[in-house]
């Protein structure tokens, strides 16, 4: 088993899927939360593209830049011992060419100090992919439902359903292990397409509303903690309600404020 001292590699990662070991993977944003899911053994920390939505209230994740990223993965690898820190390469920072890929992607590792990038796109991205791991960039694919694409799809819909769309995720995700990448995230497709593919590969999947049956999971932080509760995704579990929690501590703050209880005595400097 992985210890929850010892450090994350790209290697690890892989090694985990050989030993039947589960992956988890959580996003975060800065360096307090990073800190507190480090902490509790979390194997990969996700500077995710949903910072855009969740950080900067817009109403999906195109907006963001490469200088979101940056700046985001930088604070998180601040709060990081342990885990593994990967910078999601926002829309527009990889797709127009290689060698924009590649810079960008550079960037994060040397000024966002992240471990690794994840990138979007199956077969048409695997020779971009392909360059960047022969320089010694760490890629982790993403297909299936890709967020970036939302305004083709029209929406974030189910992918894989139809059996040739299912056949070209299947090649999708054997191109990008082919080109090098370590690990690939599957979102949102039939939990039995999920399983074909994460038979078939030699790297780890990481699902997210992929089913149970991927290497690991992967939740965006504020829906597992509850702070995103104008969002209710079926594949998502809260395991707490911090968003009803942070309404009531302020109101009971403003409360005490307004009838002269704080701060109290003890709460005060002479």
């Amino acid at each position: 088993m992985t210890s929850k001292k010892e450090p994350i590699t790209v290697n690890k990662i892989k090694a985990m899927k050989r030993h039947g070991e589960k992956i988890v993977a959580l996003t975060a944003y800065d360096a307090t939360f990073a800190r507190l899911e480090d902490e509790a053994g979390i194997d990969i920390i996700l500077v995710g593209d949903s910072l855009g939505m969740v950080i900067q209230g817009h109403k999906n994740t195109i907006p963001v830049t490469i200088e979101d990223i940056i700046y985001h993965s930088r604070a998180c690898a601040n709060g990081i011992q342990r885990a593994l820190l990967v910078a999601d390469m926002p829309f527009m920072s990889y797709q127009a060419s290689a060698e924009q890929a590649m810079i960008n992607a550079g960037r994060c590792l040397k000024e966002g100090n992240a471990d690794a990038v994840k990138v979007e796109g199956g077969e048409a991205l695997a020779e971009t992919v392909r360059r960047m791991v022969n320089i010694g960039i760490p890629v982790m694919g993403h297909i299936g439902m890709q967020p970036q694409m939302v305004n083709v799809y029209g929406g974030y819909k189910i992918q894989g359903r139809k059996s040739q769309q299912a056949k070209a995720i299947i090649r999708d995700a054997e191109a990008i292990q082919d080109a090098g990448a370590f690990a690939i995230v599957l979102e949102k497709i039939p939990r039995d397409l999920a399983a074909d593919i994460t038979k078939r590969l030699k790297i780890p999947t990481i699902g997210i509303a992929a089913g149970p049956d991927c290497d690991g999971q992967i939740l965006v932080n504020y829906d597992l903690f509850g702070l995103a509760d104008q969002f209710n995704f079926k594949f998502v579990r809260r395991y707490l309600k911090l968003a009803s929690d942070i309404r009531d501590a302020v109101t009971k703050w403003g409360d005490d404020i307004r009838a002269g209880d704080f701060p109290k005595d003890e709460e005060s400097f002479e």
